[in-house]
Parts: C-alpha cells; structure tokens; sequence
C-alpha cells in the first residue's frame, strides 16, 4: 500500500503499525514525534496504530536552530525563576548555523547556557543514520527550549510545538510567529492567537515580541512565563535599538524579561542587561563570529558583567566635569 512520509510517496507492507515502520526506517523512536493525517500519535500508542492506505505522516525531530553548566555571576545567589524552575545562567543561545554538531556542543559549553532553542524539522528518513542534536547536547543536562522558527500564522506555530511536546516532553516553549521574510518580525495579531491556544494547551509559553510595551503587557495577562522583545531585527548584528521601550516593558513586568534577536557581540549583551534584562537569548551573534567557542565565552562574561553592574547601580549622568579628588587642600 502507499502512504506519504515527510511529503515523499512510500510504499510499505499493509498492516504495519507505527512501532514496526519506524523499525524499518531505522528511527529510535524515542528521538522522534510522529503525526498521522495532522493528529499526533502518543510514543505508547506506536504498537497499537496501524497503518493505512493514503495515511500521511510526519516525522520529526530536534535540529539545531533559533538558544550549561552553572555559572557564578555574583557572590552571593542571583538565581533567576523561569516557569517556576531556578537557573543561574541568564544567556540563552541557540543552536542553529554551526558547521557541526560539535561545534554546537562546545559554543554551548563555553557559553555556559542552561537552556537551548532548538529547532522542529523533518527527519531525513532516507538516511536516519545521520546524527542528532540529542546525540550532543543531552537533554537531561540541559534545557532544550522548542520554538517555531519559520512560522508565519498561528496554525503553523502550534501545530509545530504539539509535535515538539511530543518529542521531548517539554512543556516549556519558545513561540514566534514572524511577519514577513524580509525583516523576521513578529506578527503579533497571530502570536496573540497561538499564545493563548498553547497557554489552554497545557504549554509554559515564552514569546519573541515587538518593542511594545502595551503588547508585552497583554501577553503576560494571558499568562505568558515570558516576554522577550527583539533589540533588532533577527540575524542583524544590529545591538539593542530600542533601550527606551525595552526599559518600560522591564518596569511594568512581573515574569521575566529577555532580549531576544539583534545582538551583535559582547557589549550588546552587556547592554541589555544593564537595561534590567533578566536575560538575553542569540544565536547569530555566536554561531557566525569567526572564533564561534571563543564568542560563546565572551558573552557569558558580558551578561555576568552587565548583570553585576546593573546590581551595582550605574553613576549619575552629568552634563559637566566632576573631580574625583578634593580641590581643597590644593598646593
């Protein structure tokens, strides 16, 4: 009989069930989500799910795309909450545009990260010996964070994380709904939609938004864990644009708040956390550096540092000169 498998033509014995299929294919099915005519199939159901004729099947699984050990920003604990778990590293990276896996795993070592994006794609079932992001990063150790990189409506964005739960188990998500192909910006009509339906889904939703502090508000009432505006168009390298909007959405917020897109290197990132950031995520800014490991290092020690000096509390601005010695006393 024929069915269609990642939108390729397949023909299989009749009266396969998932379970012996992906046997065939080679797939560890607990690396991957498997979705039969758009409604997902629970991993212990693979056994019991028999195949038809004309079925259509996607396959997924985690590839690097989009954001560690612990770290000691501070002397004393200056731990953050995130959907009600703990974690001392405020830089999130993403795994996306490394030439390998390897160098994926390292940048994130260096970075220090607790917490990855990853992508959701196809898997290549031609070759399902290829390797995987979980074969490098264990998701035990580190926080895989899904998001919805490359979705432009609603329907997109949570079918992509429904499938990603499914995967990984995590309720934890990065949503994005993007505009257009030309600036990457965050639709927020359908990110307002997505974000409630995931919410009602059981899902923990952190959403890329616009500088829009009247937006940012009405996310976190929807119950949003956290907002994260851009500081520049995704990808751009262009640092943080919009300090005045970025503040305000800091000052109104009570879940945490993360840049999230433009941040070129270090003092980027040092600059969204003197802003009060509670932290930033990139990928870009990293993964296309000449020296991306030693990149990842610098990062970590700017959003240590920017987080200390915001803790510290910046001098006063002065429009004229002030002597740091007495003038009194003079010879």
């Amino acid at each position: 009989m024929s069915i269609t498998v990642n939108g390729e033509p397949k023909k299989i014995e009749a009266g396969q069930n998932v379970a012996a299929f992906l046997a065939t294919l080679g797939l560890e099915p607990t690396k991957v989500a498997v979705e039969r005519n758009l409604e997902i199939v629970p991993k212990s159901t693979y056994a019991d799910v028999t195949l038809e004729d004309g079925d259509q099947l996607e396959i997924v699984h985690f590839i690097g795309g989009g954001l560690e050990t612990v770290t000691d920003a501070t002397a004393h604990d200056d731990s953050w909450t995130l959907a009600g778990k703990a974690y001392r590293s405020r830089l999130i990276v993403g795994t996306g545009k490394y030439k390998d896996f390897e160098e994926t795993a390292q940048a994130v070592e260096a970075s220090g990260a607790e917490i990855v994006t990853v992508a959701v794609r196809r898997v290549n079932v031609s070759d399902p010996n290829q390797p995987m992001l979980v074969d490098y990063l264990d998701p035990k150790k580190i926080t895989y964070l899904p998001n919805t990189a490359g979705c432009f409506d609603a329907d997109s964005a949570v079918r992509t994380l429904r499938l990603a739960r499914e995967a990984g188990g995590w309720d934890l998500v990065k949503l994005e709904v993007l505009g257009d192909q030309k600036t990457l910006y965050p639709n927020m009509l359908e990110t307002f939609t997505a974000a409630e339906t995931l919410i009602k889904d059981g899902f923990k939703v952190m959403v890329y938004c616009s500088d829009d502090p009247i937006a940012a508000k009405r996310l976190e009432d929807m119950g949003c864990v956290a907002i994260m505006p851009l500081g520049a168009p995704i990808g751009s390298g262009l640092g943080i644009q919009n300090p005045v909007q970025i503040r305000l959405m800091i000052e109104q917020a009570k879940v945490p708040v993360l840049v999230d897109a433009g941040v070129g290197t270090a003092s980027d990132a040092a600059v969204a956390m003197e802003l009060g950031c509670d932290g930033v995520l990139m990928n870009t800014a990293i993964a296309e550096a000449k020296k991306p490991v030693m990149m990842a290092r610098a990062m970590k020690l700017a959003v240590e540092s920017g987080r200390l000096a915001y803790l510290a509390g910046r001098m006063p601005k002065k429009r004229y000169a002030d002597p740091s010695s007495p003038l009194s006393g003079l010879i």
